[in-house]
């Protein structure tokens, strides 16, 4: 059964359909082939016109070597999936294969909503990279390739301004403030866009030896942590490093082409690796990425992790599992499937693929891998899987962070408020 054991979107959908249980018998163990010997699997996942155009490929290709089996695709863009992914699997009619991501993957993992794929073949994928998907109870996700976050500079407004790139081996974050505020004051662009959240506050943490959330599922950091950060971010608008309140708030959680760093409205912004080819193509210039700045002055310093770009998931109502298991092997392990995919999912998680896939990788996407690979000796830790509630913490923390913002709350003020929303949201 599908148990709500904490609020989600997919507990939400649940009550919104008054549904309290669904039965998931037999799952995992249903028919593997159709009455016909015809096998029809539905494939759900969001993102731009170009993963679509390549995923649709992707299918072409399998459905090839493998007939009988047909594999029809449903996607859309990101906050229109989960919505309709929630209600899908609420209403018992969940895709066969899902798009998966970290952010959620425990929620429906815990709710007995995904297929255990622990029975797979991914002895090419390092142990934390098969690990990123995996809980107490089994593996529910398997990474189609890695990312990390970085700072997408635009060297053209850097040229414009008279400034150089910044030497991100050595940069804190007071190092990026001045470069910013110079920017600001040399161009037509702000220095800088507002920070991407969870993710620069989690990098931050983990400078001070924190995490965002713990393998406990609470959280890893206290008020004082959450209300020195909003001071230094806050600090960093009034010297004009960052935009103004109102432009920041226009530029949460933006598309690459309407984003300040897509449209060139910004020099520098955070941006997770496999988006650099996105970002660049919407700017008309070459971004380049740089390691976020530290707190000590090091590139070991800056924390930077590998996280599963996303994840292949599975149904646990699917009626064809050994066919799904089929298609996720084809997805992460055939190099056909990674040429086609070159690094829009991630640089790709199974070795073998990814020497197969770089060579063939358009100059940003090289860049982005070449990046990968430099900063790999420096890497932490991986994040512990996120706790249910964790998707909710990106809006709490981006609204937090405009209060402070807008000087409608203190640093200290909004992080007590935002602690005990976030709590209450993961507990």
């Amino acid at each position: 059964m599908i148990d709500m054991k904490r609020t989600g979107p997919l507990a939400k959908a649940v009550t919104a359909l008054a549904v309290s249980a669904l039965a998931l018998t037999g799952c995992g163990g249903g028919d593997s082939a159709a009455a016909d010997g015809d096998v029809e699997l539905r494939f759900a996942w969001w993102g731009s016109d170009t993963r679509h155009q390549r995923t649709q490929e992707i299918i072409d290709a399998f459905e090839e070597q493998n007939p009988g089996i047909t594999v029809t695709g449903e996607y859309g863009d990101w906050a229109g999936y989960w919505d309709k992914l929630a209600t899908q699997t609420a209403s018992n009619d969940a895709p066969d294969i899902i798009q998966m991501d970290a952010k959620y993957i425990r929620e429906y993992a815990d709710n007995g909503a995904l297929l255990d794929l622990s029975d797979m073949d991914l002895g090419e994928l390092s142990e934390d990279v098969v690990e990123n998907g995996r809980t107490e109870e089994g593996l529910f996700g398997v990474t189609t390739g890695v990312n990390a976050m970085a700072i997408m500079a635009n060297p053209t407004i850097f040229q414009e301004a008279g400034v150089e790139l910044p030497d991100d081996t050595t940069w804190t974050w007071e190092d990026f403030s001045d470069v910013a505020q110079q920017v600001t004051e040399g161009s037509d662009a702000y220095g800088a866009a507002g920070p991407a959240e969870p993710d620069t506050f989690q990098i931050w943490l983990r400078q001070q030896g924190k995490e965002l959330t713990t393998p406990e599922g609470e959280l890893g950091f206290d008020a004082a942590d959450a209300a020195e950060y909003l001071e230094m971010q806050h600090r960093m608008m009034q010297e004009g490093a960052l935009p103004p309140a109102s432009v920041v708030a226009e530029d949460q959680a933006p598309n690459p082409d309407q984003s300040l760093t897509g449209t060139n409205g910004a020099a520098m912004g955070a941006w997770w690796t496999n988006q650099l080819s996105s970002v660049s193509d919407a700017s008309g210039n070459d971004l380049v990425p740089l390691r976020f700045p530290s707190t000590d002055g090091t590139a070991e310093g800056a924390a930077l992790y590998y996280k599963p770009a996303m994840f292949m998931s599975a149904s646990a109502r699917t009626e064809h599992p050994e066919e799904v298991k089929k298609f996720i092997d084809f997805m992460v392990n055939s190099e056909e499937a990674g040429l086609l995919n070159l690094a829009d999912r991630g640089l790709p998680a199974n070795e073998s693929v990814r020497e197969a896939v770089v060579p063939e990788m358009n100059e940003a996407d090289a860049r982005s891998a070449e990046f990968l690979e430099e900063i790999e000796p420096e890497l932490g830790d991986p994040t512990p899987i996120p706790p249910l509630g964790y998707s909710t913490l990106q809006e709490i923390l981006y609204r937090y962070e405009l209060e402070v913002f807008f000087d409608r709350a203190s640093p200290q003020e909004a992080a007590e408020r935002m602690i005990s929303e976030m709590e209450s949201a993961i507990s």
